[in-house]
């Protein structure tokens, strides 16, 4: 499995008076305060259950889902949806063929299939199913595409370089500073990968010769039992140790030489794509990615040749069909999900972000999904102007936060919703990650997160995801922003009156408290003075979405809505 069945930390649950459900005018939320006590019994959370953990319910459970299935059995089982919602993902690739996602895939009706023509005129030939920005004339998509860094330095190198600010006309102030961030952040990926590339080659030294040295002693295969015992009977200065501890690691997280090779191919690949200035990543798509107004480029084929599968990861959260005892349940699966392709093995393009979103606005999606974001953004204010188009047609737009570590109140995430910590529009949700764990680790250490920049938490860590080839776990605020999409498409399926604003303050707002003490995410991984920080201080919510909340919170505010 994923994660081993782990001992967590189960807290004193104490009430402000008695916690009721059932809402009224001064209380739309169940407030719990969680108490630094230790109650010494197991917590329920076992390997039966990991593959739903995000399903459950913190009272229930003692695990900090979000009560989706409480919802459904308490408040959505005797009530019929009043509108079939679209959600766009704004995403990699999507398999539309998969046996838990195939029914949930949007379809144009306004376009006859494969007829070569633009029957409803919408600028997209044969877009049946959406649209794939990043698809070639070759009829697939971009495996690798520059970084945003490397764009950066590419435009403004020959008229930056080497000069002091001093030298900096005042209106070129602001790309100036784009362009010295891009090289600090460039140089980093850069010396990243590089010391990547050594750390395998060093590892494959190793274990080449742990591996020799050990079909000497054994003569044959090993078990790590007997590598134990090996290392329990040699001195740890000598060879005998080293060996039968190296190799013991490489076997127990199965890093053999093949995946080792690899993981250097990927690596090498990249610096010379993602990192390179020669590399022209758009020479088959047929488009000038500085050009907003050029948009003839792209196709139809959202399958692209499904080397990256972030869109159906992301999809099965947010959709897979519930109770066929295939892989994993959606949040809810009467939606339909179109798929807009703008990401491959690197940063998307702002262009390509903008359109789609357009095209998720023209042709009528109601939710966007993109769990995308990037540090640099060329021409952020492409997508910024897409994103209040959204919000003049009441579209809903949720992102991931971002999996770095930083304080977003700091730093820049792109896509965002403000401009020095002030919101331009209200249809914008941002969500960082959280885990199962009810203890000081509740926030994913990766996480980013802020006050004014952070809207809401959300479950992200060992996520069970449905792929054709490979169903399996992941973390990321990618996996946590289909989840409160998925909650968000409840309400405006059952409450359709409800705006897009009005379905974001009801999320921010109906979210579950927990007042506990947690370690604050550090930058990229690197762990230095952990402090402890009120989860409440990680974000504008200070909150964990839930469902059920959620709803009965929908409901109160539909009704006075109708009055």
């Amino acid at each position: 499995m994923f994660l081993s069945r782990p001992y967590l930390l189960i807290f004193l649950i104490c009430f402000f008076g008695c916690v009721n459900s059932k809402l009224t005018k001064q209380n739309y939320t169940e407030k719990l305060i969680f108490v630094d006590s230790v109650i010494s019994k197991k917590n329920k959370f076992t390997d039966a259950n990991l593959e739903n953990w995000h399903h459950k319910d913190i009272m229930k459970d003692t695990i900090p889902g979000i009560s989706i299935e409480k919802a459904y059995e308490k408040l959505l089982s005797n009530k019929k949806e009043k509108k079939k919602i679209v959600v766009a993902l704004i995403d990699s690739e999507l398999d539309i063929d998969h046996e838990d996602l195939k029914n949930q895939i949007w379809f144009n009706k306004n376009e006859i299939p494969n007829n070569g023509i633009d029957d409803d005129e919408n600028g997209y030939v044969d877009d049946i199913n959406g649209w794939n920005y990043i698809g070639t004339n070759l009829k697939d998509e971009v495996p690798y595409t520059s970084l945003s860094s490397t764009r950066i330095i590419k435009k403004y190198k020959s008229k930056f370089k080497d000069l002091p600010i001093e030298k900096i006309d005042s209106k070129d102030i602001k790309h100036y500073k784009k362009y010295l961030d891009a090289l600090r952040i460039y140089n980093l990926e850069m010396k990243i990968r590089n010391d990547d590339i050594a750390m395998y080659n060093r590892m494959i030294k190793k274990h080449n010769a742990a591996d020799k040295f050990l079909d000497s002693v054994f003569k044959g295969n090993y078990s790590l039992k007997q590598l134990d015992s090996l290392k329990n009977v040699s001195d740890k200065k000598e060879k005998t140790y080293d060996h039968a501890n190296n190799m013991h690691y490489y076997l127990k997280y199965d890093y053999n030489p093949n995946w080792l090779n690899n993981q250097i191919i990927y690596q090498t690949k990249a610096i010379n794509t993602l990192l390179s200035f020669d590399y022209n990543d758009r020479s088959t798509t047929n488009d000038d990615p500085y050009n907003l107004q050029d948009i003839s480029y792209g196709n139809n084929n959202i399958q692209g040749t499904r080397k990256l599968k972030h869109a159906t990861k992301v999809a099965s959260i947010l959709g897979a069909s519930r109770g066929n005892n295939i892989g994993i349940d959606g949040i809810i699966d009467s939606i339909k999900i179109m798929s807009l392709g703008v990401t491959a093995a690197g940063d998307e393009f702002d262009k390509d972000i903008a359109l789609a979103i357009r095209y998720a606005v023209d042709n009528g999606a109601t939710i966007i999904n993109m769990s995308i974001g990037r540090e640099l953004s060329l021409y952020p204010e492409w997508v910024d102007d897409a994103m209040k188009y959204a919000a003049s047609k009441d579209v809903l737009i949720i992102t991931s936060a971002g999996n770095n570590g930083y304080n977003l109140d700091e730093k820049t995430n792109y896509p965002n919703d403000s401009y020095d910590s002030k919101e331009f529009i209200t249809n914008f949700i941002k969500v960082g990650s959280i885990s199962y764990k009810l203890d000081s680790t509740l926030v994913n250490n990766y996480s980013n997160y802020g006050k004014k920049e952070v809207d809401v938490f959300a479950p992200g860590t060992a996520i069970y995801t449905n792929t054709r080839s490979n169903p399996s776990f992941t973390s990321g605020t990618s996996y946590s922003t289909p989840i409160v999409t998925g909650i968000a498409a409840l309400i405006r399926a059952y409450y359709p009156n409800l705006s897009a604003a009005e379905v974001k303050e009801i999320i921010l707002k109906s979210g579950i408290e927990l007042d506990v003490l947690v370690f604050k995410p550090f930058p990229d991984g690197e762990k230095k003075d952990p402090k402890k920080v009120p989860f409440s201080s990680l974000s504008k919510s200070g909150k964990i979405v839930n469902a059920y909340n959620a709803l009965l919170m929908a409901e109160e505010v539909s009704k006075k809505k109708k009055k």
